[in-house]
């Protein structure tokens, strides 16, 4: 349905442009949109090695797992079926460190890998208790909600593309982007727990 809304407001732009004599401007704006594409993946290119480097780094020292001790009692907290020491459990924590960080893009192998891990779960918990494999368990769902609401200190991906397009300071959107993600955290966490 959205690619048809999309061809929809393309083509409509275009028919406008051509009865109105502004084709040469749809022209230029094409262009110019193609080229300020290119020019911001390249940016994010560069933002996007730098950190997912800093949490490859990370991860090979230790402070990965160091940190995935300390949040030890909150993956408990919003997790309480996960069975204690199961694989899901690292890729949950480095999945939640990689995205307070801002790193989005470091956090979706985790996520993805701890989605598996969870489903693999749920599918066990089926044959044994009973129930279908094809809905979601909670902590699926509860995985699915913290990951998109996602508390972020540093919101890389909005500081990249502020720089980009040329802001005075490119960072000034930190505690805003705080004050709102900890507030859709905090409101996933109370759904989640509400609903479980």
């Amino acid at each position: 349905m959205l690619n048809y809304l999309w061809a929809g407001m393309i083509l409509l732009g275009i028919i406008f442009a051509a009865f109105t004599g502004r084709m040469p401007d749809i022209t230029n704006a094409a262009i110019d949109s193609s080229k300020e594409a290119i020019t911001l993946c390249i940016t994010m290119m560069g933002v996007m090695s730098l950190w997912v480097g800093l949490m490859e780094i990370a991860t090979k020292a230790g402070i990965i797992s160091a940190a995935s001790k300390k949040i030890q009692p909150m993956i408990r907290f919003l997790f309480p079926s996960l069975p204690v020491g199961h694989p899901a459990e690292q890729h949950i924590t480095t999945n939640m460190i990689a995205n307070v960080l801002g790193l989005g893009w470091a956090a979706t192998p985790a996520g993805l890998r701890a989605m598996e891990m969870l489903s693999e779960l749920n599918k066990e918990n089926c044959k044994k208790y009973g129930g279908s494999p094809s809905v979601a368990s909670n902590e699926m769902c509860t995985f699915l909600i913290l990951n998109i609401s996602s508390l972020q200190l540093i919101p890389v991906n909005i500081i990249a593309y502020r720089s980009q397009y040329g802001s005075v300071n490119p960072a000034a959107i930190v505690g805003a982007g705080i004050l709102a993600t900890a507030v859709s955290t905090g409101a996933a966490i109370v759904f989640c727990k509400m609903m479980d």
